[in-house]
């Protein structure tokens, strides 16, 4: 038998081969995509828990669900082992620069001298050692909830959105909940975060850091009147020493002193996050290769299909070497030697397929896909036992094929 023929019916088997070797590498490049992909993004998910400088979140339902920032983090703070508490609020607000349009942008609302200790290695570098932004307590314009002390109006810019609009420290900006310039209020640059400018150019969050306080004022999440969440967060994030943060049952111990503070909130440890995202990612690739099989059955069948039909073809040639005495297992070897050639041929298309559409979307994708694309880890275990289950799993579609070769007829074969 011939994997690719000349003319005539030969021409046929070589069509034949060709679609077969497609329809595998098309069954194969979808799990390559599917496993890097969604591995990528749960590998990048784990190291950011693993290089957070907090080891305790606490969370609410709703939108900017946690009440009484303030008070919550002096409670925190009185907790033995726990060296920081950093609630932060998280709201979109529009920015005004001169006389242009109003320019989307993401404000985080911060304690100055709490959220630094939470920060983890990669983070820190990326902040000052000490944020620029007035009261490093947050306890001067809070006083006390009544939102009546002095507010410092001063703001931490990303660096992308400092080079994309030529912004630098001194400089006056205009910040508001809406893109309605009446409720704009003035708040000064006192420095820059982020990477350096010119590395990334304008690609790049067009974020904000300022005062809890003043966002929470900002955008109506002070104490008063009709507040929907008064002294607003969306999270709380906890540090603790570091002897209790290499020990789970300590750690356990402090998450369970500040869940009896606030009862109505989720509080977890990043350990715990962790292992839930694991398992989920455990979920996610079983069904990722639940759903690749199907394409993989198809392809295999199509494999067995086409064997048994190409064995069909040469039953003449298989029954003269038969009658010559040739060993069986030498006729079933050259139609298992053939099948294998041809999955491999597929399973090898396929993952460089795969590989090249990924890095498709990560260069000329947009949004999300392009993020989740350039996430994306190859790991050359994964592909070469993707290659080889679909090997193994040719052998059974070629075997299917080698035992109809055993069973021709000899007499009729040879007519």
């Amino acid at each position: 038998m011939r994997l690719w023929g000349g003319h005539g019916r030969l021409r046929h088997q070589r069509l034949q081969t060709i679609l077969t070797v497609a329809a595998l590498a098309t069954a194969v490049a979808l799990p390559v995509v599917l496993l890097s992909v969604g591995g990528g993004v749960s590998q990048h998910e784990l190291n950011d828990l693993e290089n957070a400088g907090y080891q305790i979140v606490i969370s609410a339902a709703g939108l900017h669900g946690v009440a009484n920032a303030h008070a919550l983090t002096d409670r925190i703070l009185a907790i033995p082992s726990v060296t920081a508490a950093s609630p932060v609020l998280s709201v979109a607000i529009d920015v005004f620069l001169g006389s242009g349009a109003a320019v989307p942008s993401l404000a985080e609302g911060v304690i100055p001298d709490q959220f630094t200790p939470t920060l983890g290695p990669t983070e820190s570098g990326l902040f000052p050692a000490h944020l620029p932004l007035g009261d490093p307590t947050d306890e001067l314009h809070y006083a006390n909830g009544t939102y009546a002390g002095p507010a410092n109006y001063s703001i931490l810019v990303s660096s992308p959105f400092a080079q994309a609009y030529s912004l630098s420290v001194g400089q006056s900006v205009k910040l508001a909940p809406t893109a309605n310039d009446s409720q704009a209020v003035a708040y000064n640059i006192t420095g820059i975060f982020g990477v350096p400018l010119g590395t990334l150019g304008e690609v790049g969050a067009f974020a904000l850091l300022l005062p809890l306080s003043d966002l929470q004022v900002m955008t109506g999440y002070a104490h008063g009147p009709g507040v929907p969440v008064p002294d607003a967060a969306d999270t709380l994030e906890v540090a603790v020493t570091g002897a209790v943060a290499t020990n789970p049952t300590a750690l356990n111990q402090v998450r369970n002193e500040i869940a009896a503070l606030v009862p109505y909130y989720g509080v977890s440890t990043l350990s715990q996050e962790a292992e839930q995202l694991q398992t989920a990612a455990s979920v996610l690739t079983g069904f990722y290769l639940a759903l690749s099989s199907v394409g993989l059955t198809v392809g295999l069948v199509f494999l067995a299909l086409v064997m048994m039909r190409r064995v069909e073809s040469d039953r003449r040639s298989i029954g003269v070497r038969r009658a010559l005495g040739l060993p069986a297992r030498s006729i079933v070897g050259r139609v298992l030697l053939q099948s294998v050639v041809v999955a491999g041929l597929g399973a090898v298309i396929g993952v460089v397929a795969g590989i090249l559409l990924v890095e498709g979307l990560a260069t000329w994708a947009t949004g999300a896909v392009q993020e989740a694309a350039q996430l994306a880890i190859f790991v050359p275990l994964t592909l070469a036992e993707l290659t080889g289950a679909v090997l193994v799993l040719s052998l059974l579609a070629g075997g299917s094929a080698a035992r109809a070769a055993l069973r021709l007829d000899l007499a009729e074969a040879l007519r």
